[in-house]
């Protein structure tokens, strides 16, 4: 069993002085793994000594290799694969459904998922009124939408025509910055940002990502913008034509607007949901399960009602008013939670808008913009009480979280897929060696002769390697939307800070109780990580023991 091997794995580290008291330091390097002589763990079972000759040292590291190789491989039985479920809800706070009485929903992406089918169709119009409305060049038609290409979460330097992955630390993963459909030189990239990978984002974009010198693209109708603003610049760099970025990054964004307002996207959706529209009856009877508990739902959504109406009798059926106590369209999130301005109006079935002032919100009646705040005023649905889930983390999420002190559940369609790769043996395997070669990286790396030198370089290269080689199993070109190599996305950082659940659809919820309490995982500090992944490989412990640290104060 898979368990059985993390178990074994574990007891090897405990022989190597994961527990008890201190223990003397050993007079050389005994564990797999371990570093040159000095004080921490060793591990009696396997005693060897650090030679002195250089020739020796050599053979000495790689010995450890070999040895780090067959601890990873009795670590990971086939078993330990598929021990995520696509299908499950992850909690970064903890959370009991029990003490909630209020449900809120986004419609697009959250109530109604959508095909991938959708984005050509998005691509193809924008490029053509670029070049029929904006009169841009006729070769840009040979472009077709690429899904492989781009990933959510993305920052786009308007100024530099640069598309790359930021990290949580506001650091350009080397290897994912883009210019039209080309890698840019990882030296280039440090030398556009005067000689450092970091991108002070503060002084460049907004607290909603966007601008005014780099956009982030948090929603997933962004990937066909981010597929044709690629492929414009491709277009103009590739036949030496002479462009002003700011134009052509305004004219790419517009021509997307486009879309979305005259209502193409509402019309190819209307005309055939069944190929669009996916879940539909999960998200049916997510909501009938919630009313069954007596929970009060509410819809709040930028799209106009017509479109809404005919989404929802289509999932739901023609009395799809009914389940909901408050229904909110054309909203202008995230206006609609800072700006008090703007009140509340209703219309009628046909979307003709009354003029009567709105003294309370009714089931069933239909209400266009207002503000969070007169919603609260009317509804007295406050704090922790209310949960509400959505797709797009700064639009749909941050406010409510940061200033309201809601609850909030983030859609993430890509995690489904995302999960399924982490599961294959080739991602674990991949990883984990990754991880038990970093830890012997950092305790050999006091060996500083020419020969042990070479065999640490040629280490660091095979990590590289490793690197490179998992973050092409989720995109070729920008790797996983939540990790860079090792530290989270910026885009992850997002979604940590926004979101107190996240999941790949609504119709997780159906595999929970409606009082279920979810609960985060202690993910350890660095401080505080008895069993790192890398420590758990090389079998011993990479803090000393806190009686050989007795004399640091």
């Amino acid at each position: 069993m898979a368990g059985a091997g993390l178990r074994a794995a574990a007891r090897r580290w405990l022989l190597c002085g994961g527990h008890g008291g201190p223990r003397a330091a050993s007079s050389s390097p005994s564990c797999p793994g371990c570093g040159p002589p000095g004080p921490g763990a060793h591990c009696p079972s396997t005693p060897r000594s650090a030679p002195a000759d250089s020739a020796d040292l050599s053979a000495h590291l790689w010995a450890r290799y070999q040895d780090m190789r067959r601890l990873v491989h009795d670590l990971l039985p086939p078993e330990v694969c598929s021990l995520l479920n696509p299908a499950a809800i992850y909690a970064n706070n903890e959370i009991s459904l029990s003490d909630v009485e209020v449900y809120g929903f986004d419609y697009d992406y959250t109530l109604a998922q959508y095909a991938d089918a959708l984005h050509p169709e998005i691509f193809n119009a924008a490029r053509d009124i670029l070049i029929e409305h904006y009169k841009y060049p006729e070769g840009i038609r040979k472009y077709d939408y690429d899904p492989s290409f781009a990933i959510r979460g993305l920052h786009y330097d308007i100024q530099k025509s640069l598309l790359m992955k930021i990290d949580a630390f506001h650091y350009v993963q080397l290897g994912t910055a883009y210019r039209g459909l080309q890698p840019v030189p990882d030296d280039e990239v440090i030398d556009l940002y005067g000689g450092t990978q970091h991108i002070p984002l503060y002084q460049m974009s907004g607290f909603y990502g966007k601008g005014p010198s780099i956009k982030q693209f948090m929603d997933i109708f962004s990937l066909p913008e981010m597929a044709l603003l690629s492929c414009v610049v491709d277009y103009f760099l590739g036949h030496g034509l002479e462009f002003d970025q700011v134009h052509l990054y305004k004219d790419v964004t517009d021509a997307i607007r486009d879309v979305h307002v005259k209502g193409l996207m509402y019309q190819w959706i209307e005309q055939d949901m069944e190929k669009y529209i996916l879940r539909g009856d999960e998200t049916f009877a997510v909501l009938s399960r919630l009313v069954a508990h007596g929970k009060q739902l509410f819809l709040i959504t930028n799209s106009p009602f017509s479109f809404v109406d005919k989404g929802m009798r289509h999932m739901v059926g023609p009395d799809w008013r009914q389940l909901f106590d408050v229904v909110i369209v054309q909203a202008d999130k995230p206006n609609f939670f800072t700006d008090r301005r703007k009140p509340f109006r209703k219309l009628d079935e046909k979307g003709s808008l009354h003029w009567d002032r709105i003294t309370r919100l009714e089931k069933g009646k239909i209400y266009r913009q207002g503000n969070l705040f007169d919603f609260l005023r009317l509804t007295e649905w406050r704090g922790p009480r209310v949960l509400y889930f959505g797709d797009h983390l700064y639009s749909d999420l941050a406010d409510l979280m940061l200033r309201h002190g809601w609850r909030t559940g983030a859609i993430i369609p890509e995690l489904e897929r995302e999960i399924r790769i982490i599961n294959t043996e080739q991602y674990m395997h991949s990883l984990t060696w990754q991880q038990a070669l970093t830890g012997l990286l950092e305790r050999m790396q006091t060996y500083q002769d020419a020969e042990s030198r070479q065999v640490l370089a040629t280490w660091m290269k095979e990590r590289q390697e490793l690197r490179c080689i998992t973050k092409a199993l989720f995109n070729a070109q920008f790797g996983s939307i939540f990790r860079t190599f090792h530290n989270p996305t910026y885009f992850s950082r997002r979604l940590v800070r926004f979101s107190d659940l996240y999941m790949a659809s609504l119709s997780c919820l159906l595999n929970y109780r409606v009082d279920f309490t979810f609960y985060p995982r202690r993910t350890p500090l660095q401080h505080e990580a008895p069993l790192w992944m890398d420590q758990l490989c090389t079998g011993c412990m990479k803090t000393p023991f806190l009686g050989d640290m007795a004399h640091i104060r």
